[in-house]
């Protein structure tokens, strides 16, 4: 028999869960997409898509890997043999992923350590695309960024060193330090916001709401994607991380937790963001909308200017670019997690072995980012591995189960066999018809949107080798892997 890993504790289980799902996208992308979708009015479409998608789909992942007590693709072909491809096209996208997302962790670890001088001087935006970045145009790459690639080889130590540890000495312990500490470091961020000139402005933006925006489905669509976007589903983490719990545990109510505490954390991160772009506001003239942004722009430069104006600078810019960092690392462990447990069920190779080869495999293509192209490149990826990668994944994944495999009555009732919070048809029916609806429309919109222009005004060319390419190829990689047999006799009957 297996000797499977498992979690020390419910805590640590809960924490890595935590940490996977508190990411970048918390901080960057949230406050930003409640602002332009009808501020305090957001939250209650924000709020159903919860119930009805993002806590019924992890409850659905973890009872998946908690059931079969595998990976995403040996779990996955355990419900039905032809839905093995749809797990490794989920390793796949977050092996794409895996090769970005550090890039972004060593910004902030570089940011953290400009922050002592303020390095971005007056005009944070030339310096992070031209001192620090040194970018060039779509498609020309250039030489490699020496203050990009350092610390890029730092983050892959640090990611080495603990996934080769294990689950329980490794990423549960890692996590135990990692997520409490992000969250003091960030309430610390939100008081001090809170308490600078102008930060009521800010807050007022965010709150307001706008109820005419309830009657826009681009808004509820935006909704549903925040929360898809950020609990970490169908990306394979969820049933992997499941999969390591011990057999008696509160499926449900674990799931709760983790999609609560997530939300919790976007809402302290709204809060603190816009305090601060409040006060920005307020030193520099201008309204909340004027300064208002998301993503990168945010991040490297909208803040940067924040924190050149005020008190004690140099510390709360060290503690900011820290969040970044922190919750950058514990979404990129449970990012590499996927496909270190994938290669070694399916070749059966020991854990070190897996991490060698998937971790290194990783870390040898993050390094086409950088170099001075790789800011552009990052954009085109992200772009389409989420829009045409995660949501597409998702939208099959809901499908395949609920209306192929019909296999939500047996994973219903296996939930509830061993958790005290008892799933009904409402789980079944979000599951069934609300979640497939909701992202079949998402995907329709995104893609008509690109077919009548050029994302962010890249080269046709550029977007269909580094955006339609990467998306299709975790798909093709998905179907190829299915090739190669398992080294279990039961998984290949």
């Amino acid at each position: 028999m297996e000797n499977r890993s498992q979690w020390g504790t419910r805590i640590g289980f809960l924490l890595a869960a935590m940490g996977s799902a508190i990411g970048l996208g918390n901080i960057w992308r949230f406050p930003a997409t409640a602002y332009e979708n009808g501020g305090g009015a957001f939250f209650l479409p924000y709020l159903f898509a919860l119930i009805t998608a993002g806590i019924p789909l992890l409850i659905m992942e973890y009872t998946i890997g908690h059931k079969y007590r595998s990976s995403a693709p040996r779990s996955f072909k355990r419900i039905s043999k032809g839905m093995e491809w749809l797990g490794w096209w989920q390793v796949a996208i977050s092996f794409i992923i895996s090769t970005y997302y550090p890039i972004i962790v060593a910004w902030a670890a570089m940011y953290a350590y400009f922050s002592f001088s303020q390095s971005w001087g007056d005009d944070p935006t030339g310096f992070f695309v031209g001192d620090f970045l040194q970018v060039s145009e779509a498609g020309t790459f250039g030489s490699m960024v020496p203050s990009v690639l350092f610390p890029l080889l730092a983050i892959w130590l640090i990611v080495f060193v603990i996934l080769g540890l294990g689950v329980k000495k490794g990423i549960e312990a890692a996590n135990k330090i990692f997520i409490p500490l992000l969250a003091i470091i960030f309430i610390i961020i939100v008081i001090r916001a809170v308490t600078l000139p102008g930060a009521l402005d800010g807050l007022e933006a965010f709150f307001a709401p706008d109820w005419s925006t309830i009657w826009d489905g681009s808004v509820w669509v935006a909704a549903y994607g925040q929360i898809f976007f950020s609990l970490s589903i169908a990306f394979a983490i969820m049933i992997t991380y499941s999969s390591y719990l011990p057999k008696k545990s509160d499926i449900t109510n674990n799931a709760f937790i983790t999609g609560l505490a997530n939300s919790s954390f976007e809402l302290l991160a709204g809060i603190g963001i816009f305090a601060a772009l409040g006060f920005m506001a307020s030193q520099t003239d201008q309204a909340v909308a004027d300064v208002a942004d998301s993503g990168v722009g945010l991040a490297f430069m909208v803040f940067p200017e924040i924190i050149s104006q005020m008190p004690a600078s140099g510390l709360f810019g060290v503690l900011f670019f820290s969040t970044l960092l922190l919750a950058g690392l514990s979404s990129l462990i449970s990012i590499s997690e996927t496909y270190i447990a994938g290669i070694q069920e399916k070749f059966n190779v020991s854990r070190g072995v897996a991490v060698t080869i998937g971790g290194g495999l990783a870390a040898i293509v993050s390094l086409f980012y950088a170099n001075q192209g790789g800011l552009n490149l990052l954009d085109t990826v992200d772009y389409y591995i989420n829009n045409y990668g995660v949501a597409l994944a998702g939208l099959f994944e809901v499908v395949a189960i609920a209306w192929f495999a019909r296999s939500l009555k047996d994973l219903q009732s296996y939930a509830n066999d061993v958790s005290d919070i008892k799933l009904g048809t409402w789980w079944r029916f979000c599951l069934s018809f609300i979640t497939p609806l909701v992202l079949g429309f998402m995907m329709l919109q995104n893609l008509s949107t690109d077919l009548e222009e050029n994302y962010a005004g890249y080269p046709y060319e550029f977007l269909f080798n580094f955006g339609w390419l990467v998306a299709l190829g975790a798909m093709f990689f998905g179907a190829l892997m299915t090739m190669k047999r398992w080294p279990n006799k039961k998984d290949n009957e």
